[in-house]
């Protein structure tokens, strides 16, 4: 384990903080004009999954986190358990849905996903970065309705709900960014 500075502090990045592993969100160096360079950051704690925000002075130190991200795929959810697949040794880990949170929407079997551990502890799983997905309800499109007209909410096969062109209908495939939510093309 490294000792790490105030200057190492960046985004994603896992450290130890107050005996607690923790993932840099955002790192902040703050130069004022009078006093001490200083950092200013917002940290997720891995064990807890609570966000904090907290100063740091130019003479703190952290250990470093061992970080690992590992790609899955996933297999199905039942109950409220999401089950992934190790592709090369298939073994399968289950992720309860409290810590997959928001990004369950974006799911489909057979998706690869990446899931992230922290000292062997897993505490996010991303979705892939687009995804392709039927719209399953919408209202109809009209022949004329053009891309610079508005957007329409429409519901895709993983149960989101997404904003989409008006010319587009149910059963047509569609690229989604799961980033933001934003409709990227047709399929």
């Amino acid at each position: 384990m490294a000792s790490l500075g105030i200057t190492d502090l960046r985004a994603g990045l896992g450290v130890n903080i107050n005996g607690r592993d923790c993932v840099i969100l955002e790192a902040q160096h703050v130069k004022p004009g009078k006093g001490n360079t200083y950092v200013r950051t917002k940290y997720r704690d891995i064990r807890t999954g609570r966000v904090n925000e907290q100063n740091f002075q130019q003479s703190a130190k952290f250990e470093s986190v061992n970080m690992q991200t590992r790609e899955m795929q996933f297999l199905y959810a039942d109950g409220g358990i999401y089950y992934f697949m190790d592709m090369e040794s298939y073994e399968q880990v289950e992720v309860s849905e409290e810590l997959i949170g928001e990004n369950a929407k974006w799911f489909k079997e057979n998706d690869v996903c990446q899931l992230q551990y922290a000292n062997g502890v897993l505490y996010n799983v991303q979705p892939p970065m687009f995804v392709e997905v039927e719209i399953t309800e919408t209202d109809p499109g009209f022949k004329g309705d053009t891309v610079q007209g508005g957007t329409k909410p429409a519901v895709v096969e993983t149960g989101a709900t997404v904003q989409v062109p008006m010319y587009l209908n149910v059963g047509e495939r569609i690229k989604i960014d799961t980033r933001d939510g934003k409709f990227v093309g047709r399929v």
